[in-house]
Protein backbone atom coordinates (compact mmCIF):
# COMPACT_ATOMS: atom_id res chain seq x y z
CA UNK A 1 0.00 0.00 0.00
CA UNK A 2 2.61 2.37 0.70
CA UNK A 3 4.32 1.87 -2.77
CA UNK A 4 1.04 3.44 -4.66
CA UNK A 5 0.93 6.24 -2.23
CA UNK A 6 4.09 7.32 -2.75
CA UNK A 7 4.09 7.27 -6.18
CA UNK A 8 0.80 9.35 -6.14
CA UNK A 9 2.79 12.04 -4.19
CA UNK A 10 5.47 11.64 -6.32
CA UNK A 11 3.55 12.35 -9.88
CA UNK A 12 1.73 15.09 -7.86
CA UNK A 13 5.04 17.00 -7.01
CA UNK A 14 6.10 16.06 -9.98
CA UNK A 15 2.96 18.28 -12.01
CA UNK A 16 2.86 20.83 -9.26
CA UNK A 17 6.73 21.45 -10.19
CA UNK A 18 5.94 21.48 -14.19
CA UNK A 19 3.20 24.21 -13.26
CA UNK A 20 5.89 26.27 -11.49
CA UNK A 21 8.45 25.82 -14.01
CA UNK A 22 5.56 27.09 -16.82
CA UNK A 23 4.22 29.63 -15.22
CA UNK A 24 7.99 31.01 -14.12
CA UNK A 25 8.71 30.72 -18.03
CA UNK A 26 6.24 32.15 -19.72
CA UNK A 27 6.47 35.50 -16.63
CA UNK A 28 10.11 35.31 -18.46
CA UNK A 29 8.74 35.54 -21.74
CA UNK A 30 6.34 38.37 -21.82
CA UNK A 31 8.63 40.50 -19.45
CA UNK A 32 10.82 40.31 -21.95
CA UNK A 33 8.25 41.09 -24.50
CA UNK A 34 7.42 44.26 -22.63
CA UNK A 35 10.84 45.30 -23.35
CA UNK A 36 9.86 45.87 -27.11
CA UNK A 37 6.66 46.82 -26.48
CA UNK A 38 7.60 49.86 -24.38
CA UNK A 39 10.02 50.79 -27.12
CA UNK A 40 7.51 51.34 -29.70
CA UNK A 41 4.35 52.71 -27.21
CA UNK A 42 6.88 54.83 -25.28
CA UNK A 43 7.31 57.39 -28.45
CA UNK A 44 3.99 58.41 -28.45
CA UNK A 45 3.25 58.26 -24.86
CA UNK A 46 4.72 60.31 -21.93
CA UNK A 47 6.08 57.72 -18.69
CA UNK A 48 2.83 58.23 -16.68
CA UNK A 49 0.12 58.28 -19.45
CA UNK A 50 1.98 54.76 -20.31
CA UNK A 51 1.99 53.09 -17.04
CA UNK A 52 -1.73 54.68 -16.56
CA UNK A 53 -3.02 52.96 -19.73
CA UNK A 54 -1.14 50.26 -19.10
CA UNK A 55 -2.41 49.43 -15.42
CA UNK A 56 -5.79 50.36 -16.71
CA UNK A 57 -6.14 47.70 -19.35
CA UNK A 58 -4.33 44.91 -16.92
CA UNK A 59 -7.32 46.17 -13.90
CA UNK A 60 -10.01 45.54 -16.73
CA UNK A 61 -8.59 41.89 -17.62
CA UNK A 62 -8.12 41.12 -13.85
CA UNK A 63 -11.14 42.13 -12.18
CA UNK A 64 -13.25 40.15 -15.20
CA UNK A 65 -11.01 37.15 -13.91
CA UNK A 66 -11.49 37.63 -10.50
CA UNK A 67 -15.95 38.09 -10.77
CA UNK A 68 -15.54 34.78 -13.24
CA UNK A 69 -13.62 33.42 -10.47
CA UNK A 70 -15.72 34.25 -7.78
CA UNK A 71 -12.58 34.64 -5.63
CA UNK A 72 -13.76 38.28 -3.54
CA UNK A 73 -11.69 40.32 -1.95
CA UNK A 74 -8.13 39.37 -0.16
CA UNK A 75 -7.82 38.43 3.39
CA UNK A 76 -7.11 41.49 6.17
CA UNK A 77 -3.09 39.81 6.59
CA UNK A 78 -2.76 40.35 2.69
CA UNK A 79 -3.75 43.96 2.71
CA UNK A 80 -0.43 45.65 3.80
CA UNK A 81 1.36 43.62 1.09
CA UNK A 82 -0.69 44.22 -1.66
CA UNK A 83 -0.82 48.09 -0.67
CA UNK A 84 3.04 47.87 -0.62
CA UNK A 85 3.51 45.97 -4.01
CA UNK A 86 0.27 48.36 -6.13
CA UNK A 87 2.14 52.00 -5.49
CA UNK A 88 6.41 50.89 -5.27
CA UNK A 89 6.06 48.16 -8.04
CA UNK A 90 2.89 48.65 -9.95
CA UNK A 91 2.74 52.38 -9.92
CA UNK A 92 6.42 53.86 -8.80
CA UNK A 93 8.64 50.69 -10.41
CA UNK A 94 6.46 51.65 -14.24
CA UNK A 95 6.59 55.15 -14.31
CA UNK A 96 10.15 55.12 -13.05
CA UNK A 97 11.62 52.56 -15.79
CA UNK A 98 9.61 54.25 -18.51
CA UNK A 99 10.92 57.75 -18.22
CA UNK A 100 14.10 56.18 -17.59
CA UNK A 101 14.34 54.29 -20.29
CA UNK A 102 13.94 58.13 -21.95
CA UNK A 103 16.77 58.94 -20.72
CA UNK A 104 19.36 55.55 -20.64
CA UNK A 105 20.06 53.72 -23.62
CA UNK A 106 18.38 50.27 -23.84
CA UNK A 107 21.50 48.16 -22.99
CA UNK A 108 22.32 50.60 -19.74
CA UNK A 109 18.30 50.41 -18.66
CA UNK A 110 18.55 46.65 -18.80
CA UNK A 111 21.75 46.60 -16.67
CA UNK A 112 20.86 48.60 -14.04
CA UNK A 113 17.50 46.84 -13.45
CA UNK A 114 18.89 43.74 -13.00
CA UNK A 115 20.24 45.45 -9.88
CA UNK A 116 17.10 44.19 -8.89
CA UNK A 117 17.28 40.56 -8.14
CA UNK A 118 20.27 40.92 -6.43
CA UNK A 119 18.37 43.70 -4.06
CA UNK A 120 15.27 41.41 -3.59
CA UNK A 121 17.69 38.26 -2.52
CA UNK A 122 19.11 40.00 -0.21
CA UNK A 123 16.00 41.74 1.28
CA UNK A 124 14.12 38.33 1.52
CA UNK A 125 17.24 37.15 3.37
CA UNK A 126 16.83 40.23 5.75
CA UNK A 127 13.18 40.60 6.25
CA UNK A 128 11.99 37.09 5.38
CA UNK A 129 14.38 34.49 6.43
CA UNK A 130 14.85 33.00 3.49
CA UNK A 131 18.29 31.71 3.18
CA UNK A 132 21.25 32.75 0.82
CA UNK A 133 22.81 29.45 -0.99
CA UNK A 134 26.08 29.10 -2.37
CA UNK A 135 24.58 27.82 -5.52
CA UNK A 136 21.46 30.74 -5.68
CA UNK A 137 24.57 33.13 -4.94
CA UNK A 138 26.58 31.86 -7.60
CA UNK A 139 24.03 31.64 -9.98
CA UNK A 140 23.32 35.04 -9.32
CA UNK A 141 27.16 36.16 -10.24
CA UNK A 142 27.09 34.70 -13.21
CA UNK A 143 24.04 36.10 -14.69
CA UNK A 144 24.76 39.57 -13.47
CA UNK A 145 27.85 39.00 -15.36
CA UNK A 146 25.78 38.11 -18.23
CA UNK A 147 24.03 41.40 -17.99
CA UNK A 148 26.96 43.13 -17.47
CA UNK A 149 27.98 41.72 -20.75
CA UNK A 150 24.64 42.06 -22.78
CA UNK A 151 24.24 45.64 -21.36
CA UNK A 152 27.76 47.03 -22.18
CA UNK A 153 27.70 45.59 -25.85
CA UNK A 154 24.08 46.87 -26.74
CA UNK A 155 24.87 50.64 -25.08
CA UNK A 156 28.43 50.54 -27.49
CA UNK A 157 25.79 49.55 -29.92
CA UNK A 158 23.47 52.43 -29.47
CA UNK A 159 26.58 55.12 -28.76
CA UNK A 160 25.23 56.38 -25.29
CA UNK A 161 21.71 57.93 -27.59
CA UNK A 162 18.28 58.13 -26.02
CA UNK A 163 14.89 58.04 -27.34
CA UNK A 164 14.90 62.26 -27.03
CA UNK A 165 17.88 62.42 -28.65
CA UNK A 166 20.56 62.83 -26.04
CA UNK A 167 23.03 61.28 -24.15
CA UNK A 168 23.36 58.50 -21.08
CA UNK A 169 22.00 60.49 -18.53
CA UNK A 170 22.60 60.55 -14.51
CA UNK A 171 18.96 61.22 -14.35
CA UNK A 172 17.98 58.42 -16.18
CA UNK A 173 20.60 56.29 -14.19
CA UNK A 174 18.97 56.96 -11.17
CA UNK A 175 15.54 56.47 -12.21
CA UNK A 176 16.33 52.90 -13.49
CA UNK A 177 18.10 52.33 -10.20
CA UNK A 178 14.98 53.62 -8.13
CA UNK A 179 13.10 50.77 -10.46
CA UNK A 180 15.25 48.11 -9.87
CA UNK A 181 14.63 49.17 -6.00
CA UNK A 182 10.99 49.28 -6.58
CA UNK A 183 11.23 45.84 -7.98
CA UNK A 184 13.15 44.63 -4.90
CA UNK A 185 11.07 45.54 -2.72
CA UNK A 186 7.58 44.75 -4.42
CA UNK A 187 8.26 41.38 -4.49
CA UNK A 188 9.54 40.57 -1.08
CA UNK A 189 6.38 42.79 -0.08
CA UNK A 190 3.87 40.08 -1.96
CA UNK A 191 5.70 36.85 -0.49
CA UNK A 192 4.00 37.64 2.83
CA UNK A 193 0.82 38.72 1.44
CA UNK A 194 0.49 35.01 -0.61
CA UNK A 195 0.20 33.00 2.53
CA UNK A 196 -2.95 34.57 2.86
CA UNK A 197 -4.38 35.51 -0.74
CA UNK A 198 -4.64 33.92 -3.87
CA UNK A 199 -2.31 35.10 -6.56
CA UNK A 200 -4.76 35.92 -8.21
CA UNK A 201 -6.13 37.96 -5.58
CA UNK A 202 -2.45 39.60 -4.90
CA UNK A 203 -1.91 40.38 -8.62
CA UNK A 204 -5.75 42.01 -9.35
CA UNK A 205 -5.84 44.06 -5.96
CA UNK A 206 -1.93 45.25 -6.18
CA UNK A 207 -3.00 46.08 -9.96
CA UNK A 208 -5.88 48.26 -9.08
CA UNK A 209 -4.11 50.17 -5.98
CA UNK A 210 -1.17 51.04 -8.53
CA UNK A 211 -4.04 52.48 -11.62
CA UNK A 212 -5.41 54.32 -8.63
CA UNK A 213 -1.98 55.88 -7.63
CA UNK A 214 -1.29 56.85 -11.59
CA UNK A 215 -4.71 58.34 -11.50
CA UNK A 216 -2.81 62.02 -11.86
CA UNK A 217 -1.95 60.81 -15.16
CA UNK A 218 -4.80 60.44 -16.99
CA UNK A 219 -5.19 64.06 -18.33
CA UNK A 220 -1.86 63.53 -20.54
CA UNK A 221 -3.31 59.86 -21.16
CA UNK A 222 -6.76 61.02 -22.49
CA UNK A 223 -4.36 64.30 -24.64
CA UNK A 224 -1.93 61.64 -26.28
CA UNK A 225 -4.02 58.91 -27.17
CA UNK A 226 -6.02 61.13 -29.38
CA UNK A 227 -2.65 62.09 -31.42
CA UNK A 228 -0.74 58.43 -30.93
CA UNK A 229 -0.88 55.94 -33.61
CA UNK A 230 -2.46 52.94 -33.71
CA UNK A 231 0.53 50.68 -33.27
CA UNK A 232 1.58 52.47 -30.37
CA UNK A 233 -1.93 51.79 -28.65
CA UNK A 234 -1.88 48.51 -29.22
CA UNK A 235 1.32 47.99 -27.89
CA UNK A 236 0.44 49.76 -24.58
CA UNK A 237 -2.91 47.35 -24.28
CA UNK A 238 -0.22 44.15 -24.93
CA UNK A 239 1.53 45.62 -22.02
CA UNK A 240 -1.46 45.95 -19.83
CA UNK A 241 -2.80 42.64 -20.94
CA UNK A 242 0.18 40.15 -21.22
CA UNK A 243 3.01 41.24 -19.25
CA UNK A 244 0.99 43.20 -16.63
CA UNK A 245 -2.29 40.44 -16.26
CA UNK A 246 -1.30 37.32 -17.48
CA UNK A 247 2.35 37.70 -16.47
CA UNK A 248 2.13 38.93 -13.05
CA UNK A 249 -0.54 36.62 -12.20
CA UNK A 250 1.85 33.67 -13.39
CA UNK A 251 4.67 35.71 -11.13
CA UNK A 252 3.05 36.02 -8.06
CA UNK A 253 1.69 32.39 -8.50
CA UNK A 254 5.19 30.63 -8.62
CA UNK A 255 6.04 33.01 -5.92
CA UNK A 256 4.29 31.39 -3.93
CA UNK A 257 5.76 28.11 -4.45
CA UNK A 258 9.64 29.91 -4.69
CA UNK A 259 11.88 31.21 -2.73
CA UNK A 260 11.61 35.17 -3.59
CA UNK A 261 15.50 34.86 -4.32
CA UNK A 262 15.43 32.27 -6.21
CA UNK A 263 12.46 33.53 -8.31
CA UNK A 264 14.82 36.95 -9.02
CA UNK A 265 17.47 35.39 -10.31
CA UNK A 266 15.37 33.58 -12.41
CA UNK A 267 14.26 36.84 -14.37
CA UNK A 268 17.92 37.07 -15.39
CA UNK A 269 16.98 35.16 -18.35
CA UNK A 270 14.94 38.30 -19.71
CA UNK A 271 18.03 40.26 -20.86
CA UNK A 272 19.15 37.19 -22.90
CA UNK A 273 15.17 36.40 -24.31
CA UNK A 274 15.29 40.79 -25.24
CA UNK A 275 18.45 40.12 -27.30
CA UNK A 276 16.41 37.05 -29.32
CA UNK A 277 13.41 39.68 -29.83
CA UNK A 278 15.28 42.33 -30.77
CA UNK A 279 17.14 40.30 -33.37
CA UNK A 280 13.47 38.85 -34.96
CA UNK A 281 11.37 42.24 -34.44
CA UNK A 282 13.57 44.72 -34.66
CA UNK A 283 16.23 43.68 -37.29
CA UNK A 284 19.12 44.07 -34.55
CA UNK A 285 21.57 41.43 -35.22
CA UNK A 286 23.38 41.38 -32.08
CA UNK A 287 27.11 40.62 -32.00
CA UNK A 288 29.25 37.81 -30.76
CA UNK A 289 29.63 39.93 -26.97
CA UNK A 290 25.66 40.41 -26.53
CA UNK A 291 25.29 36.47 -27.35
CA UNK A 292 27.65 35.20 -24.62
CA UNK A 293 26.36 37.56 -22.07
CA UNK A 294 22.87 36.03 -23.20
CA UNK A 295 24.08 32.30 -22.23
CA UNK A 296 26.00 33.48 -18.70
CA UNK A 297 22.52 34.94 -17.99
CA UNK A 298 21.02 31.62 -18.88
CA UNK A 299 23.76 29.37 -17.57
CA UNK A 300 23.40 31.47 -14.37
CA UNK A 301 19.63 30.92 -14.22
CA UNK A 302 20.62 27.22 -14.43
CA UNK A 303 22.90 27.44 -11.80
CA UNK A 304 20.78 29.20 -9.03
CA UNK A 305 17.39 27.14 -9.59
CA UNK A 306 19.31 23.64 -9.95
CA UNK A 307 18.96 23.56 -5.82
CA UNK A 308 15.08 23.77 -6.33
CA UNK A 309 15.03 20.78 -8.42
CA UNK A 310 16.69 18.93 -5.71
CA UNK A 311 14.70 20.20 -3.17
CA UNK A 312 11.84 18.97 -4.90
CA UNK A 313 12.94 15.12 -5.26
CA UNK A 314 13.47 15.50 -0.93
CA UNK A 315 9.86 17.05 -0.46
CA UNK A 316 8.45 14.33 -2.68
CA UNK A 317 10.33 11.46 -0.57
CA UNK A 318 8.91 13.22 2.90
CA UNK A 319 5.54 11.93 2.38
CA UNK A 320 6.58 8.08 2.05
CA UNK A 321 8.60 8.75 5.03
CA UNK A 322 5.76 10.29 7.15
CA UNK A 323 3.19 7.45 5.83
CA UNK A 324 5.77 5.07 6.66
CA UNK A 325 6.20 5.88 10.65
CA UNK A 326 2.11 6.29 10.51
CA UNK A 327 1.12 2.83 9.24
CA UNK A 328 4.65 1.34 11.56
CA UNK A 329 3.11 2.94 15.08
Amino acid sequence: MKFPYAAHMSSRTSRAGLLTVGAVSFTVLAWASAFVAIRSAGGAYSPGALALGRLLAASVVLVVLVLVRGEGLPPRGAWRGIVVSGLVWFAGYMVALNWGERLVDAGTAALLVNVGPILMALLAARLLGEALPPRLLAGMAVSFAGAVVVGLSMSAGSAGSSRDGGSTSLLGVVLCLLAAVAYAVGVVAQKPALSHGSPLQVTAFSCLIGTVACLPFSGQLFSEVADAPASATLNMLYLGVVPTALAFTTWTYALARTPAGKMGATTYAVPAIVVLLSWLFLDEVPGWLTLLGGVLCLAGVAVSRSRARAASRVVATAPVQEESTTTGS
